[in-house]
């Protein structure tokens, strides 16, 4: 793990040298300031030597000025090296997560990949400027100081060393117990986030159905949870301080005590004495920060190895050697396909999956709920592998191919349809960003998104909101089939994408394929007859097997499970039963 998070410092390596070095030299002027101020005392004051006193003073004088200026430096280049670490790490999950096939996505929950990316990350920036300031700074100046005070009299010294070890010990005994707490507490971020991002996600969702109060209550008990348990981890930090200041104050005592002894009995001086009181403060100031280090490491390390999960996972699906770049055609073939989405599933998604289709022929998908419609079209893209078989797109296996130039020729309008903060003509150029206005206004036509576009105010200007709240669900169904369009695929699919659109524009939409883009090969999956009646062929799923293959007339007299459906929608005559009213105007 800190072999794969240290790799990410990279170009702040310089900073990172830079600032124990300067922390070491601000700790070696604080360590002889007190030095200076006993020989003010001793040798100006005492003796009434007022030059000694302006000699030492001035000396005293730049060497808190050097240690100020070293100390700015030091931290200077600390925040540098852990802003710039913090940033690459960021950045190495973002690219990371691009590269991740879904079933590596399915693995990490949504909200643990955001906890990794905002939480985690600061856990460790905060971690790292410690380490290469604090955790160098803090030692040097415990040695220095202990150096420092044998050097001016080892006897009295040995009450430091006293104060160390029960220091050292409390301390001790408080991490150990607070890593594990910490530990505990990190996961319980990822049910608060999970929280917070299902309910603003779904925030109209929750008032319609006013579940507010439920709402709250979910959130609350997450909340309540991770409380707890920084309540507890806290508890037994404050143990710190009062440990500290019941150390510190004995060592006041023990130094006035015994120190007034030697004093007086000339061994040691009031200006040395004055200079142990500065370094007693410094050394225990200094078991505080290492504490504290010890802390910030515990909570850190907790967060690191979340982060080192996500940059050490391998994706599951990755391009071959030497990948294709060209798809031939349109057509596709399964061969005795099987797919499961975990890889030790005993009950496979799809079974035996083996049919072929030609380049330029229209396909219907439609089976029920769970039956492996999408799983089916989701492998043509290469979103995931198969588990057994293969399929093959212009021939080829499509773990030949490169998969930006496979993706790029298998545009996919998916089941939950997603834009993006921006104007329209922006979320239309991600599937051409080159594309013209002249291009986007053509794509928009054939999937009868114009109709509504030209009646906004500012038409291909308009501003879309985050996900795509201030437009209907078929004003985004139909954007999403014009940005496909724009990709000018050899294969379309359509995942139930012409759900939220009534059946007279669901027909025009197919109407326009059939005119604009007739080589270019097409499934549509859907739940109503009316979607897929005029498919070349129609592909029946039953189970995560295709219980039929055949065109709309031959599977209503020989397939009884598509016969059973088109009954079911078409009974009483009213067609489809989701048909809107004539005059219906979308929001």
């Amino acid at each position: 793990m800190i072999k794969t998070l240290l790799g990410y410092v990279k170009q702040y390596k310089r900073d990172t040298l830079l600032t124990p070095l300067f922390s070491a030299l601000e700790v070696f002027m604080e360590v002889l300031i007190p030095f200076i101020t006993a020989a003010i005392i001793d040798k100006g004051i005492e003796v009434g030597n007022i030059n000694n006193v302006y000699k030492y003073g001035a000396i005293m004088l730049v060497m808190a000025m050097f240690s100020l200026l070293f100390g700015i430096l030091a931290g200077k280049y600390a925040a540098s090296a852990s802003a710039g670490f913090a940033a690459n790490i960021r950045l190495a999950q973002y690219e990371k997560i691009q590269q991740f096939a879904f079933s590596n996505i399915d693995k990490f929950s949504t909200a643990g990949l955001v906890t990794r990316m905002t939480t985690d990350v600061t856990n460790l920036q905060n971690a790292y400027q410690m380490c290469i300031r604090i955790a160098v700074r803090a030692p040097l100046m415990l040695i220095s100081s202990m150096v420092m005070c044998f050097f001016i009299h080892v006897q009295l010294s040995l009450i430091f060393v006293a104060a160390v070890l029960i220091l050292g010990c409390v301390l001790a005994l408080i991490v150990s117990k607070t890593m594990k707490l910490f530990d505990a507490a990190f996961t319980r971020y990822d049910e608060l986030n999970a929280s917070i991002q299902e309910n603003v996600s779904a925030i109209r969702v929750v008032k319609a159905y006013v579940r507010e109060k439920y709402e709250n209550e979910k959130f609350t008990k997450a909340a309540e949870n991770l409380y707890q348990m920084f309540v507890k981890a806290e508890s037994i930090l404050a143990f710190n301080n009062p440990v500290m200041m019941f150390v510190v104050y004995g060592c006041i005592i023990g130094l006035s005590w015994f120190g007034a002894h030697f004093v007086v009995s000339g061994s040691l001086t009031t200006g040395e004495l004055t200079s142990m009181f500065t370094y007693v403060m410094s050394i225990l100031m200094s078991l505080m920060m290492l504490s504290m280090i010890f802390v910030m490491l515990s909570m850190s390390l907790a967060s690191g190895r979340r982060i080192a999960q996500v940059l050490n996972e391998k994706p599951d699906m990755a391009n071959p050697g030497e990948p294709l770049s060209e798809v031939a055609d349109g057509s596709i073939r399964f061969e005795h396909v099987d797919f499961s989405y975990k890889k030790n599933s005993k009950e496979p998604t799809l079974k035996d999956i083996d049919f072929s289709i030609a380049s330029g022929e229209t396909i219907g998908v439609i089976g029920g709920t769970g039956c492996g419609k999408s799983s089916l079209v989701n492998l043509i893209s290469r979103l995931y592998d198969v588990t057994g078989g293969k399929v093959l797109v212009g021939g080829r296996d499509v773990r030949e191919y490169d998969m930006e130039a496979l993706r790029n020729q298998v545009a996919v309008v998916l089941q939950k349809n997603v834009l993006f903060s921006g104007t329209i003509l922006e979320n239309l150029r991600w599937g051409n960003e080159n594309a013209t206005r002249e291009e986007c206004e053509e794509a928009c036509r054939q999937a009868c998104a114009d109709e509504f576009i030209t009646q906004l105010p500012d038409g291909y200007d308009t501003y879309i909101e985050q996900g795509g709240t201030n437009v209907s669900g078929g004003q985004k169904q139909r954007l999403c089939i014009a940005r496909a369009l724009l990709k000018k695929p050899k294969i379309l699919i359509l995942d139930d994408s012409t759900s939220a659109v009534d059946t007279a524009t669901d027909a025009k939409i197919r109407a326009a394929f059939a005119e604009t883009i007739p080589g270019t090969t097409k499934l549509i999956i859907a739940q109503r007859i009316s979607s897929v009646q005029d498919a070349d062929r129609i592909i029946v799923m039953d189970d995560g097997r295709i219980n039929g293959f055949d065109t709309h007339e031959n599977l209503l007299k020989n397939n009884t499970i598509y016969r059973e459906i088109y009954e079911t929608q078409t009974r009483g005559g009213g067609g489809d039963f989701d048909q809107p009213a004539a005059d219906r105007k979308e929001a």
